[in-house]
């Protein structure tokens, strides 16, 4: 496969699985897997931040003013 060519992304999951367990082993891919679910939860946490110091009178002001 050339650098510029793309694979599908079912084909491109079943090689990344199957490399990661000849390399890992089952247990640790599964391990490997399950961080991702982790970082979903920060990024909800920051959004939740993010929003608290937002002032709902300036936005709707902002977005229900002509």
């Amino acid at each position: 496969m050339k650098p510029s060519e793309y694979i599908n992304e079912e084909e491109l999951f079943n090689k990344a699985i199957r490399l990661l367990t000849e390399k890992f082993g089952p247990l640790e891919t599964s391990r490997f897997l399950s961080i991702t679910g982790k970082k979903r939860i920060e990024s909800v946490k920051r959004h939740r931040q993010w929003q608290s110091n937002l002032d709902k009178e300036n936005i709707f002001k902002a977005v229900f003013t002509k």
